[in-house]
């Protein structure tokens, strides 16, 4: 017969690293990966864990040109007002489980990420297009493990587990390069959309870019 579960006052502590990041290979939706190396600080034999991720992007703490200030406008306004408007951005929160390890296991948390340009974090990942991003990420969650008596345990993962992170811009361009080679994600709405097809069809345009670029003329990015 199973033990019956029991709540530990004291469950053991975990920390955590992340220690790569990159495209999911093989995935139906864009995802990308990140490795985390998770410890237990005294050694113990943690059976699993649902282990809650949130992730934010912290702006302040990187410095941009010229150029990516521009692509960063609608976001932020004014780089002169940065003081005041330039702000921590939620990315994603993602929730994992993690199988059995003791001491210490490197696990893979695959988060499914958007290129909807809507998304205000997706905005900002598409105007950094060097360098490094800051994130931090925070955890949360569950985990279980057996008590002296062998007794299984369970406890909760405080939400004061945070770690930094420096992801490579390039990282998030190529996992969308992977899923939208040479494009970029934009809403429109049904009425903009049947407008700009019919101009297409009026002009005898091959495409959509080419109705855009005809409408656009000659201003650059």
């Amino acid at each position: 017969m199973q033990a019956p579960l029991a709540f530990a006052a004291t469950a053991p502590e975990l920390d955590f690293a992340v220690v790569d990041a990159g495209p999911l290979a093989h995935a139906a939706v864009p995802t990308m990966r990140f490795a985390v190396r998770i410890s237990a600080r005294g050694g113990e034999a943690i059976r699993s864990v649902v282990l809650e991720t949130q992730i934010q992007i912290a702006a302040r703490r990187r410095g941009y040109d010229a150029a990516t200030e521009a692509r960063l406008f609608d976001l932020f306004g004014e780089p002169a007002r940065w003081g005041s408007t330039l702000r921590t951005l939620l990315w994603t929160r993602h929730t994992q489980v993690v199988p059995a390890f003791t001491g210490e296991t490197v696990v893979e948390l695959a988060v499914p990420v958007t290129y909807d340009l809507d998304v205000v974090a997706s905005r900002y990942l598409d105007a950094v297009r060097d360098g490094d991003v800051p994130l931090e990420l925070i955890f949360g969650g569950t985990l279980f493990y057996s008590g002296a008596d062998g007794r299984l345990q369970t406890g909760r993962i405080a939400w004061d587990r945070d770690v930094e992170y420096r992801m490579p811009a390039w990282v998030w361009r190529q996992t969308m390069d992977r899923y939208y080679p040479g494009a970029a994600w934009v809403r429109l709405s049904r009425e903009t959309f049947d407008r700009l097809q019919g101009y297409k069809s009026r002009r005898a345009l091959t495409s959509l870019d080419a109705a855009l670029d005809e409408l656009l003329g000659d201003q650059s990015p």
